[in-house]
C-alpha cells in the first residue's frame, strides 16, 4: 500500500473508536490516509483524534471551505473524490448504507460516494437486529451487486449487552480487504475497450412463454466490474436477468439471440476486447405464435419447430481483426476436448472452461472453478474462486493478448 491514498468514511457507531487502529496501520503500511465524519459520527470520536493520527485534516462539513487549504466549498468533494485509490466506510452504520442504495447524498461521506469511481469498501456494523433486518440486508445485496466490496461483520457481544454479527471486523481482516481491492483496482486496463455479454436469452414461443435457460449472469456481471475496477470503459450487453449494473458500467438489456447479435455488433466497431459470457439458446421457434397458445381439449402433446440462432462467436471470429475474442465453454463430458475444439472452430484467442458437475453447479452460484485456454495452446486451471477473482484471473489474461 506505499503510496497509496486511503479515503476513510466514519459513521455513528461505538465501533468508531476502533477506527484509529486502523488508521494506525494504514500509516504503518506507508499509505496516505484521509479521513472523513458523518455529524453522527462525531459524536462517538473527536475529529481531532483521526486528524492527529492520520496527520492531515478530518473533514465533517459539506459546505465548510477552511478544512484544506487545497479545496473550497464548490470542489472540496470532487477533490477528494479524485484523491483517493479506495474508499473505506468503517464503521458503515445501517443509516448510511440505506443512503448509499438509494442514493440520497445530505452530509460529504455520501456525497463524495457519489462522486468518486474508486473502489469503495464497506464494514458495517450495528446491532444484531439492524443488521439481519431484511431491509438491510436487501441493501446490502444491492450495493455488493452494484460493485460495492462488503466485509461481514464480526459476532460476538455487541455494545447492547446482545451477542451475534454486528462487530467491527479485526483491523487485520480490514487491512486484507484494502490490499486485496488495491491489488485488484489497479489501473491497468485504463482507455481499453472492453465489451461483455451476460445473462441467458429468452426466446419466444408466444406473446407469454419463451424458451430460455438458468443463467443468472453473475460471471458476465462480475467481469463488468472487475474490469470497470481495473480502469477499462466497459459496456456489458445484458439479457433478461434481474441484477444491479455494475458502478461506472453502460448496460444495454437485449432479450433474444437476434437482438444480442444487433447489440454486439453494433458495438464491436472500436473494441479493443469481446467476452462472450452470455448463454446464448442454440435454437429459437420458426413461428412464433401471435396469440397464447392454448391447451386443446385431447390433446397431449404440442410440437414446435425450432431453427438454429445466430451464432455470434463464429461470427465475430470471422470479423475479427485486432480484437480480442473470449469464449465460455460449458461441457458435462470430454470437457477439455470440448473447450479446445470449439477455440479452434470459432477463431476464439481465450476460451474459459466451465466443467459442469455437481461439485460446479456453475448457474446461479457466487463462485466458479475455471480452465483458461488461449489459442497458443496454453492451458491454466484454477481452484474454486469466487467470480470476481475468477474474472480477475480472465482480465489478466486478456490484459497481455490485447
Amino acid at each position: 500500500m506505499r503510496g497509496k491514498h486511503v479515503l476513510v468514511g466514519v459513521t455513528g457507531g461505538i465501533a468508531a473508536y476502533k477506527v484509529g487502529y486502523l488508521i494506525r496501520e494504514l500509516i504503518k503500511s506507508d499509505a496516505e490516509v484521509k479521513v472523513m465524519m458523518t455529524e453522527a459520527g462525531t459524536r462517538f470520536v473527536t475529529p481531532l483524534t483521526f486528524s492527529a493520527l492520520s496527520k492531515n485534516p478530518v473533514f465533517t462539513d459539506l459546505w465548510s471551505s477552511n478544512q484544506s487549504s487545497d479545496s473550497d466549498i464548490s470542489t472540496q468533494h470532487i477533490d477528494l473524490a479524485n484523491w483517493a485509490d479506495v474508499l473505506v466506510i468503517a464503521p458503515a452504520s445501517a443509516n448510511t448504507i440505506a443512503k448509499l442504495t438509494y442514493g440520497i447524498s445530505d452530509n460529504l461521506l455520501t456525497v463524495v460516494s457519489l462522486a468518486t469511481a474508486r473502489p469503495i469498501i464497506l464494514a458495517p456494523t450495528m446491532d444484531t437486529e439492524m443488521y439481519l433486518n431484511a431491509i438491510t440486508q436487501k441493501n446490502l445485496t444491492i450495493l455488493k451487486e452494484r460493485g460495492y466490496f462488503i466485509i461481514p461483520p464480526a459476532e460476538g457481544e455487541l455494545a447492547s449487552g446482545l451477542s451475534g454479527p454486528g462487530r467491527l471486523p479485526e483491523i487485520k481482516i480490514l487491512i486484507e480487504t484494502i490490499e486485496k481491492v488495491l491489488g485488484h483496482s489497479i489501473q491497468d486496463l485504463k482507455k481499453k475497450r472492453i465489451l461483455i455479454t451476460a445473462g441467458p436469452t429468452f426466446e419466444a414461443i408466444d406473446p407469454v412463454r419463451f424458451m430460455g435457460n438458468h443463467s443468472s449472469g453473475k460471471m458476465g456481471f462480475a467481469i463488468a466490474n472487475a474490469a470497470a475496477q481495473r480502469g477499462a470503459d466497459v459496456t456489458l450487453i445484458a439479457g433478461p436477468v434481474v441484477r444491479e449494473t455494475p458502478r461506472n458500467v453502460k448496460r444495454i438489456d437485449v432479450e433474444s439471440a437476434q437482438e444480442m447479435l444487433t447489440a454486439v455488433l453494433a458495438q464491436t466497431k472500436k473494441t479493443d476486447a469481446v467476452i462472450m459470457s452470455a448463454a446464448v439458446a442454440d435454437f429459437t421457434p420458426v413461428h412464433p405464435a401471435k396469440h397464447k397458445i392454448k391447451k386443446q381439449p385431447g390433446s397431449e402433446t404440442l410440437e414446435i419447430t425450432l431453427k438454429a440462432t445466430p451464432d455470434i462467436l463464429a461470427i465475430l471470429g470471422k470479423r475479427k481483426r485486432k480484437m480480442v475474442l473470449v469464449g465460455f465453454a460449458l461441457e458435462t463430458k470430454d470437457a477439455l476436448a470440448g473447450a479446445k475444439d470449439k477455440l479452434r472452430k470459432k477463431n476464439l484467442d481465450l476460451i474459459v472452461l466451465n466443467s459442469f458437475n455437481e461439485r460446479n453447479r456453475v448457474f446461479g452460484s457466487d463462485v466458479n472453478t475455471v480452465t483458461l485456454i488461449d489459442h497458443f495452446g496454453n492451458v491454466a486451471r484454477f481452484p474454486k474462486l469466487s467470480k470476481f477473482d475468477v474474472a480477475n484471473k480472465i482480465l489478466d489474461k486478456i490484459k497481455k493478448l490485447v
